[in-house]
Order: C-alpha cells, then sequence, then structure tokens
C-alpha cells in the first residue's frame, strides 16, 4: 500500500481554482488541449490548464528523489511527519535541483532543463492533482519556480484520485521512452522493490519497466545486496547510504552475472569473489579493474600487500563445522577465507562511511578514515597489477581451444546447411569443394604448430597429427 500524505493546506484553494479554470476552457469551445495518461489500466484523455506555479505542491512520494531524501535524515524524518509545510517542500526543492549521486551539488541535467525552459518556454504539460500535487513535472515546476515564471500548464487527474493512483501514473509516465529525464539507478531499483512488494510478479514489473524478468531478478539481488552493505557500513553516528552507490550500476551488474555464473560450481567461490569486488566498488576501482579480480585474489595477490594496520583489524577466522539437530553428525561450516574477505569489505565500509560523514564526524576520526583508505586502495592497486598480468596470461592460454572450439559450431551450422541445401538442390558443389580443401590445408598448418608447441599430446592432438600424416602419405 502507498503512503498516504494527506492533503495539502491550500487543497480546497486548489480545488475551487482548478474546477473554475476547467470551466472556463470547456465554456470557451474550439479545440481544447489533451494528455493521454494510463487510468487505472485504460488509457484516458485528460484536460490541460494553466496554474499558479507557487499554489502548487511537489510530491513527497515521488520515485525520482527516492534514495536522495536520505541526504539530510532531519529534513526526511521532517517529510515523513509533515510533507507540505514550507521546509518539506523547500527540501524537495533542493533535491530535485540536485545531483543524485551527491545531493549537496547542483545537477548538471537540471541546469540544462533550466535553459531549455528559458530559450523555448515549456513543451510538454505537467499532471496534478485536484489539491494541486504534482503527479508528473516535478522537475520542470522546479525550473520554472527558479525562473519566477507565475504558470505551468498541467493535465488534471480525476477528482477521484488516491496516492495509489498517484504512485501508478506517475511510474506509467516515466517509463515512457521520450525526451523525459530518467530515473537515477537507484530510484529505479526502489521503484522495482516497491513494485514487487505489492504483490506484482517479475513478468508483470518487466513490461511495465521495458525490460526483461531477468533484469529485474537481478535488481532485485544487486538491491538487496546494497542494502547488506548500508547496513554492515554502521559505525557510531555514520552509515553509508543506497545513494553512495548511484554511480557504480555497470559494476554492479557485471559483480551479479559473474556471481550467478560462479555460483553454479562453487558457492564459496562465488562469495570470495564478490566480497573482493565490492572492496574495489566501494574503492572507486573501474570496471575494467574490478574485473581482474577473481576467486583467489585477496589470498593470492592482496593480503601480502595490505598495510599491517588493517590486517590487524582483519580477524583469521578458524575452520569450524555445523552440528546437524538429530543426527549427531558435523560439516563443515562455511570457508572461513570468505568471513576474512567480509570482515576487509566491512572494514573498508566502516571507514568510508566515517570519511562521508565529513563535518558529523570528529575531526581526528575522519583524517585516519581517509589514511586507511589511502592505504588500502595502494595495496589494492598493486595486487591489480601480477592479476591483471596473470589474466593476460591466461587469456593467450585459452584463444587458441577457444577458437578451436569456435570453428567446431561453425562446422556443425554447416552440416545442418548441408542438409537444408540438399533438399532444395541448392548446393554450389564447386564452391563447397575448394573450401574443404582450405580446410584441410589450415588442419595441415594446425598439425604442424601443435606438434611443436605440445610435447606430450592427448588422444585429441593425436587424432589430429595421424590424420595429416596420412593425408601426407596419401
Amino acid at each position: 500500500m502507498t503512503k498516504d500524505f494527506g492533503r495539502p493546506p491550500l487543497a480546497a484553494a486548489n480545488q475551487e481554482l482548478v474546477e473554475r479554470r476547467l470551466r472556463e476552457i470547456r465554456d470557451a469551445g474550439g479545440v481544447q488541449e489533451t494528455l493521454r495518461i494510463e487510468w487505472r489500466g485504460k488509457p484516458i484523455q485528460v484536460e490541460v490548464i494553466d496554474m499558479p506555479v507557487e499554489s502548487l505542491y511537489y510530491n513527497p512520494g515521488t520515485h525520482r528523489i527516492r534514495a536522495q531524501r536520505s541526504h539530510d535524515p532531519v529534513r526526511d524524518r521532517g517529510l515523513d511527519e509533515d510533507a507540505f509545510s514550507v521546509e518539506s517542500q523547500e527540501y524537495l526543492h533542493h533535491l530535485l535541483r540536485a545531483l543524485p549521486s551527491d545531493p549537496s551539488k547542483r545537477d548538471p541535467d537540471f541546469d540544462a532543463l533550466l535553459e531549455s525552459l528559458r530559450d523555448f518556454k515549456q513543451n510538454e504539460p505537467g499532471l496534478i492533482t485536484r489539491d494541486g500535487i504534482l503527479v508528473n513535472g516535478n522537475t520542470r515546476r522546479a525550473a520554472l519556480k527558479d525562473l519566477v515564471e507565475p504558470n505551468i500548464r498541467v493535465g488534471v487527474l480525476p477528482s477521484s484520485c488516491t496516492w495509489d493512483d498517484i504512485n501508478r501514473v506517475e511510474l506509467a509516465l516515466q517509463l515512457r521512452k521520450d525526451h523525459r529525464r530518467d530515473y537515477s539507478y537507484i530510484n529505479r531499483l526502489l521503484a522495482i522493490e516497491e513494485q514487487l512488494s505489492l504483490g506484482r510478479t517479475h513478468a508483470d514489473i518487466a513490461r511495465e519497466f521495458r525490460t526483461t524478468a531477468r533484469a529485474c531478478e537481478q535488481d532485485q539481488w544487486i538491491l538487496t545486496t546494497l542494502r547488506d552493505l548500508v547496513e554492515r557500513s554502521r559505525t557510531g553516528g555514520a552509515q553509508l547510504r543506497l545513494l553512495d552507490f548511484e554511480d557504480h550500476q555497470e559494476k554492479l551488474k557485471e559483480l551479479h552475472r559473474r556471481w550467478v555464473k560462479e555460483s553454479a560450481s562453487s558457492q564459496e567461490k562465488a562469495d570470495l569473489m564478490k566480497e573482493s569486488r565490492l572492496t574495489a566498488i566501494i574503492l572507486g576501482f573501474s570496471k575494467t579493474d574490478v574485473r581482474l579480480i577473481e576467486p583467489d585474489f585477496k589470498s593470492r595477490y592482496l593480503d601480502t600487500r595490505l598495510p599491517e594496520a588493517v590486517r590487524s583489524q582483519v580477524p583469521v577466522a578458524p575452520a569450524t563445522t555445523v552440528a546437524i539437530p538429530g543426527l549427531n553428525r558435523t560439516v563443515r561450516a562455511a570457508d572461513p577465507k570468505v568471513a576474512e574477505a567480509r570482515a576487509l569489505t566491512d572494514s573498508v565500509l566502516r571507514v568510508k562511511a566515517v570519511e562521508a560523514a565529513g563535518e558529523n564526524a570528529p575531526l581526528e576520526q575522519v583524517a585516519e578514515a581517509a589514511k586507511t583508505i589511502t592505504a588500502v586502495k595502494a595495496a589494492v592497486e598493486e595486487a591489480l597489477e601480477p592479476a591483471g598480468k596473470d589474466a593476460r596470461v591466461r587469456k593467450r592460454k585459452q584463444a587458441a581451444p577457444d577458437r578451436i572450439v569456435d570453428a567446431c559450431h561453425d562446422l556443425e551450422q554447416c552440416v545442418t546447411d548441408l542438409v537444408l541445401s540438399r533438399a532444395s538442390r541448392s548446393l554450389d558443389e564447386e564452391i563447397f569443394d575448394e573450401a574443404v580443401l582450405k580446410l584441410r590445408d589450415s588442419l595441415g598448418k594446425l598439425a604442424v604448430e601443435a606438434a611443436r608447441s605440445i610435447k606430450e599430446p592427448g588422444d585429441g592432438v593425436t587424432w589430429l597429427l595421424d590424420a595429416t600424416h596420412k593425408e601426407e602419405r596419401a
């Protein structure tokens, strides 16, 4: 159920003004401007009117700045207590103009919208309830307010509108693929989570969000992981926020894909890789750097390079066993290496939280946190160098086998093409014969290089050498 924020102070006055202006445009006759929306599962046209910019209210439940509300916990609580107070509406005004990844900074995209409205005026109408709450066009209203424009064009929702309707209509309008500014990454994750909490299936949500059910499942996994990181970062009065991960979208998606692939063969290796990559993501390493981190990264490359002060804070987890109730037996618990990797990630999360707290944390703690982050980042950067070299070596080792596998796929497709051509009598036999001769020459060259490179050939290479030798003797 969507949160009910109640009615704003000017609700009655706005209702009266809306009704009066709707009557005016109906009495005027002629062609009237309308806006097409999805209303309770059906498309409808709503009438468009002009409304005073200062009379309207920002939607406190808008998905556009849901994650950013945590930027100021005090004002965030004020929004929940009285969403339409002057202070709450000023906070929403600030967030709508702010950079999603860092609300302390102004968003260049907002400035671009401001200039567009200054030069070309308003192209598309917004959308309001009859109480004057903006369902769509919150950011445009913020820009028009900064430009001191007196009016904004808005469509008007039916009088039976509820907060559930506001939520659904806003999502439907935002997810249209047009010129609108997209939701930030974290706000999109929160919007999907909200739909799941309402009992909707991944398939239904995927259709509405113009994506796939698999992508929705990935988004759910990522948001769960981020919430876990936020909780693990808590130290004293400092804690990271979801919006602190706003710029890591592609790295998180790639992490999920690799975790799923690794989990199919070993859950412990998957978790080791996950924790090590999360450490690198938190420290701000690039996607290409994070990609170099394998399950053995910490034990093979990083542990010996970590500063002693950091290593001493990461406890060495002993190997433990877990009793199976009723069977009088024990099994080995999770790999202690995973616990150690998780402890390192926790340590980095906590110092990042202190650093992000800035003025809200003691100066000496902030300085110590910055020093620790610099030391750990330098250790990870140093460890990435040999990890990258080994990855390039592995890639070279796998290149030749991978090419043969690709060639096998092409030959299997060729078999299918031959069957189809026989049925339609469309095969050019001369060209096919030339291609087979070229294949013979290529296999001969492959056999020569394989004999030079492989000292103890297995069954496959032995067959290749025998086959080419028989061809030469013939």
